[in-house]
C-alpha cells in the first residue's frame, strides 16, 4: 500500500485539519469530526440548515460541499464507516436554529440508523428536523434487493438543490419536499476498473483481472452487482446510460442534468472520453442535456472508475442548480445548455507540382514506396518503442510515432504530387501536426528541410539528408553523444555522403546501439542520469527502424 499518510489511525483527523487549513470559510467543531460553515452562528436562525455526511474516503464529499447555498455541516466517520450518533447530534446542535434542520442521508444501514436516531434526539430537544434518504443507485433495479438501492454520487445534486432552496429562505417543509423530489428522481450507475484501499486494511476491497470490470458498484469498496469483461469506453458508456434509462425511462424531449463522476483514480482524459459518449447516447435517446457536471464529486478512495447520474430538470430545478454557492467542490458551470462546438482551423494549402520531368516522377514513386515501408515498420514497432520509452522516458514515443505514421499512410492517397521535394514537405507538415510532443517538431523540420533542399537542388539527396539532420540539431539543441535520435541520424548522414545507403544504415545502427552506454544530456532521458545506462535510446532506435525499412 502506497499512500501519502502518516498513521492509518490518524487519516480522518488529519484530513479534517488539512481541510480547515485550506478553506477559510470552513470551521471544525471542537472535539468532533464535524466541519461546518464558519458563519454558522450568524445564519442558523435565518435559514434551514442542511446537514449530511457519512464515512470518509469519498472526498470531496462531504466537506467540499459546505458553504452558503449548500451544506451547513458535514459529519465525517472513519473511512467507509458511518459516523456515530454523538457526532451527528453534535452537528445538528451546532448549526440548527429556529428554521430547522434537514438531514440528507445516503441509503446505507449505518447512516440511516445513526442519522435517524440523532434526528429523534434532536426532536426530543425541541428542534424541527426532517430527513431525506438518497437512494439513487439503479444497479439493483428489477431484483428482490431493489429497496436496498444505495445513495451514491447523485446525492451531491440533492445537496445542491436542497442547499439553494434553503438559502432562498424557504421553510423546512418546502426544502424537504424539494429535496425529496430530487432524491426520488435522480438515477446513478457506476463501474470500476480497480478498487480503493482502506488505509487501516492495507489491501484493495476486491481485485480485478486486467480484462475485468465491476458494474453497478457502490462507493465503499464493495464489489458491483456484476463482473464483466473490459470493453471500449464507448461500449461501457452505452451500457451504463442504457441501464439508467431502462430503470427510469424518460420521454424523448425530457430535460436533464448529468453528473459524470470520477471514482478517484480516473484521469481527466478518460473521464472526458467517457462523458463524450455518455452525452451522445443520452442525446440519441432524445434527451436534452441542460447541464453537465464532470469531475470528482463522490469518490471511493483511489478506485479507478466512473459513474453517471441523471436528474430530470425543469426551470425551477435549474434555477436551484445554477444558484450561487461558496462550497469549494461545486463546479462553476456556466448556466447555459452545453454544446459540442468544433471550430475549423485554418490550414496551409499543400502545394502540388503542376508538371514534372519523367525522372522526378520516377524518383517520387520510389520515395512513396520507401515512405510506406517506413510507416508500416513504425506501426509494427509501436509496442516495442512504447516499452523502451516507458523505461527511460514518458512512455508515449511509440504511440506518437505510430499515430503519425498512420496519418501519413492515410493522407498519402490524397497527395497528387510528382516532385520529391514537395512530397517530403507535405509529409513533414503531416508529421509536425499529428505526431505531437517533441518528436513532432523534430520530424517536421527533418522532412521540411530535406524537401526544401530537394526543391532547390533536384536529385541532390546527399545534401538534403545532411542539411535536414543539421536542422534537427539546430532546432532541438542536441549533438552527438547527448543520447537522442541524432546519435543515429548524424552517423547516417555522414556516412551517406560517401557510402552506399546500406553502409550508412550500418553506421546509424552502431550509433543507436552506443546510446545504451551514454549518460543522457538531452531529450526524454535527461532527467534520469545514470539510471538510463544499459537501455538504448528509443528515439535513436526508432530512426533505425524506419531507415532500415525505407532502404530495404
Amino acid at each position: 500500500m502506497k499512500k501519502l499518510i502518516n498513521r492509518p489511525a490518524d487519516v480522518v483527523d488529519e484530513m479534517l485539519q488539512g481541510t480547515i487549513a485550506i478553506y477559510p470559510n470552513i470551521a471544525r467543531l471542537a472535539g468532533h469530526h464535524v466541519l461546518l460553515r464558519a458563519d454558522a452562528d450568524e445564519v442558523r436562525h435565518n435559514q434551514v440548515a442542511i446537514v449530511s455526511g457519512g464515512g470518509s474516503g469519498h472526498e470531496p464529499a462531504h466537506s467540499g460541499y459546505i458553504g452558503s447555498g449548500m451544506l451547513s455541516a458535514a459529519v465525517a466517520g472513519e473511512v467507509f464507516t458511518s459516523p456515530s450518533v454523538s457526532e451527528v447530534i453534535a452537528a445538528i446542535r451546532a448549526v440548527g436554529g429556529l428554521p430547522g434542520v434537514l438531514l440528507i442521508v445516503k441509503n446505507y444501514m449505518g447512516d440511516r440508523l445513526n442519522f435517524g436516531l440523532a434526528a429523534e434526539m434532536a426532536r426530543a430537544e425541541g428542534m424541527a428536523v426532517e430527513i431525506v434518504i438518497a437512494a439513487d443507485d439503479i444497479a439493483l433495479s428489477g431484483t428482490h434487493e431493489r429497496n436496498a438501492a444505495r445513495g451514491i454520487a447523485g446525492t451531491v445534486l440533492v445537496h445542491k438543490i436542497a442547499g439553494a432552496a434553503a438559502a432562498s429562505g424557504r421553510s423546512l417543509r418546502e426544502v424537504a419536499r424539494i429535496a425529496h423530489a430530487a432524491a426520488a428522481e435522480v438515477s446513478t450507475m457506476g463501474l470500476s476498473l480497480s478498487a480503493g484501499t482502506v488505509p487501516a486494511v492495507g489491501r484493495p476491497g476486491y481485485v480485478l483481472g486486467d480484462d475485468e470490470i465491476e458494474l453497478g458498484l457502490g462507493i465503499h469498496g464493495e464489489p458491483g452487482v456484476r463482473r464483466g469483461p473490459l470493453q471500449s469506453a464507448d461500449a461501457l458508456a452505452d451500457e451504463v446510460t442504457g441501464a439508467i434509462l431502462r430503470a427510469n425511462p424518460l420521454a424523448s424531449g425530457s430535460r436533464v442534468a448529468v453528473l459524470v463522476n470520477n471514482l478517484g483514480a480516473t484521469t481527466p482524459m478518460e473521464l472526458a472520453i467517457f462523458a463524450r459518449r455518455a452525452l451522445g447516447s443520452l442525446r440519441a435517446h432524445g434527451l436534452v442535456c441542460e447541464r453537465v457536471y464532470s469531475g470528482a464529486f463522490m469518490t471511493s478512495l483511489e478506485a479507478a472508475g466512473v459513474s453517471i447520474s441523471i436528474l430530470p430538470v425543469d426551470d425551477d430545478r435549474l434555477r436551484l442548480l445554477d444558484a450561487p454557492t461558496t462550497a469549494p467542490a461545486w463546479p462553476n458551470v456556466t448556466a447555459t445548455r452545453p454544446q459540442s462546438l468544433t471550430v475549423a482551423a485554418p490550414r496551409q494549402s499543400r502545394s502540388e507540382s503542376p508538371s514534372a520531368e519523367q525522372s522526378e516522377i520516377k524518383s517520387t514513386a520510389v520515395l512513396r514506396s520507401a515512405t510506406a515501408r517506413a510507416c508500416r515498420a513504425i506501426i509494427e514497432a509501436e509496442r516495442t518503442l512504447t516499452e523502451m520509452d516507458r523505461i527511460v522516458g514518458d512512455g508515449d514515443l511509440g504511440t506518437n510515432l505510430a499515430r503519425g505514421a498512420k496519418a501519413i499512410l492515410e493522407e498519402s492517397g490524397r497527395f497528387h504530387i510528382d516532385d520529391p521535394g514537395e512530397l517530403l514537405k507535405t509529409i513533414g507538415a503531416v508529421a509536425q501536426e499529428v505526431i505531437g510532443g517533441t518528436s513532432g517538431p523534430l520530424y517536421g523540420v527533418l522532412l521540411l528541410r530535406a524537401g526544401t533542399v530537394l526543391s532547390d537542388q533536384p536529385g541532390n539527396w546527399r545534401s538534403a539528408v545532411s542539411q535536414a539532420v543539421e536542422a534537427v540539431s539546430a532546432l532541438g539543441g542536441a549533438k552527438r553523444g547527448d543520447r537522442t535520435m541524432l546519435d543515429a541520424l548524424l552517423p547516417f548522414a555522414e556516412a551517406f555522403q560517401t557510402c552506399t545507403p546500406e553502409s550508412a544504415l550500418a553506421a546509424a545502427e552502431a550509433g543507436a546501439a552506443a546510446t545504451a552506454h551514454m549518460v543522457p544530456r538531452r531529450g526524454r532521458s535527461s532527467y534520469l542520469g545514470d539510471r538510463a545506462l544499459g537501455h538504448e535510446d528509443p528515439g535513436a532506435a526508432a530512426v533505425v527502424i524506419w531507415l532500415r525499412a525505407a532502404i530495404a
